[in-house]
């Protein structure tokens, strides 16, 4: 059996208990509103899954799509009006 190794070392050296900077946290913060409706229409699209849709999940999968929407819009207009890019 042959071994196989990284011929480079890695370029950054993240050790396993490196805790998120500042920064980082920030930016998680700033994407809060996002990834809660996103969560929110993972649920409604699951509950779904092992069943036909009834008009009520239909409501709710379009409630929850259009929360995403709206949260990603109001996202990328701070991001546009001056505030902190994150990369």
């Amino acid at each position: 059996m042959m071994h196989i190794a990284a011929r480079q070392t890695a370029v950054t050296a993240i050790g396993p208990d490196r805790e998120p900077t500042a920064a980082e946290l920030d930016a998680i913060e700033r994407e809060m509103p996002v990834i809660r409706a996103e969560v929110e229409l993972l649920d409604a699209r699951i509950s779904t899954l092992d069943r036909t849709p009834s008009e009520l999940d239909a409501r709710r999968i379009r409630r929850a799509r259009r929360r995403v929407l709206a949260a990603r819009r109001a996202l990328a207009n701070r991001r546009t009006a001056g505030g902190p890019v994150v990369a």
